[in-house]
């Protein structure tokens, strides 16, 4: 067989991530827009002859046994019921893994999107939407973008509840990879925490999202529950954003449960000059 596709697999940011406290089933509730981005993973995916067999390689990281693209494909076997072309994967990474840019739930749902056509299974939305369950809650976001792989939306409960919106085409991104990682148990550990002790933060409404993301990026005011525990534990957050705006981002916060910082720019030009200052300290990225 040995038909070889590839596909590329689009980081996102998070603008704005509200962290509910914990519920009695031991998950958090999160109210945020995600926006995909420019940086992007190469998913290389080659069918074989041999069935229900796939082999996920990453070109710069050790993959653990039970990956994204492993549960995809495995998830994938057991709702078709079926017999199923063997794979081999190779994930080519651009996206830094433990980022908060969710490179992991986009190599899943690209892998599945693809796979679903190249297979010639061809299961219906709603049976990919059971399979992104058993993957991760980001992997429905990723489900939702676009043939060209770009998408925003709304995104509620777990991360299951996406509600679509335009995506704008004249936001410029700076990111910084500052080089410090705090696991996702570690980040909601924190954030638990923070809600015990009795402190809270103040969040735009859920219905004023929209609007805010539509209205001049100067006036955003997105906040990230994450972003206040994170970086009193790591100092180089905080410097991070302190860089972005001191030369001259308009809205600049951590995505995700971090680490990645991220700066809106008001032009590519903006950007580059951020970015020429800023490489000689830090591991940066432009991208839109």
């Amino acid at each position: 067989m040995n038909k070889i596709t590839s596909v590329l697999a689009p980081a996102k940011i998070n603008l704005g991530l509200k962290v509910l406290p914990k519920r009695q089933d031991g998950y958090h509730g999160i109210e945020s827009i995600f926006s995909t981005v420019s940086l992007c993973d190469e998913i290389i995916i080659e069918l074989t002859d041999e069935k229900n067999i796939c082999s996920v390689k990453c070109d710069s990281l050790e993959l653990p046994e039970i990956n994204t693209v492993s549960s995809a494909y495995n998830g994938f076997r057991k709702v078709s019921g079926s017999d199923l072309p063997g794979v081999n994967v190779l994930i080519k990474k651009k996206i830094p893994s433990g980022g908060g840019l969710g490179g992991g739930s986009s190599d899943g749902a690209s892998f599945l999107k693809t796979f679903n056509k190249v297979s010639g299974v061809n299961l219906p939305y709603d049976q990919l939407q059971e399979i992104a369950a058993m993957v991760g809650s980001d992997v429905f976001f990723f489900l939702d973008c676009d043939e060209s792989g770009k998408g925003t939306a709304i995104v509620t409960g777990r991360g299951e509840v996406v509600q679509t919106i335009p995506r704008r085409n004249d936001l410029h991104y700076l990111m910084i990879f500052p080089g410090v990682h705090s696991s996702t148990k570690e980040a909601y550990s924190l954030v638990d925490e923070f809600y015990e002790s009795g402190r809270n933060l103040e969040y735009p409404s859920l219905n004023e999202l929209e609007d805010i993301y539509n209205g001049p990026v100067e006036n955003w005011n997105f906040v990230n529950t994450f972003t206040s525990v994170i970086s009193k534990k790591y100092s180089k957050i905080e410097r991070a954003i302190l860089d972005l705006k001191n030369n001259g981002a308009l809205y600049t916060d951590m995505s995700g449960s971090g680490s990645t910082v991220f700066g809106v720019f008001a032009s590519e030009k903006d950007v580059e000059i951020a970015r020429n200052a800023l490489s000689g300290s830090w591991n940066v990225c432009s991208c839109y």
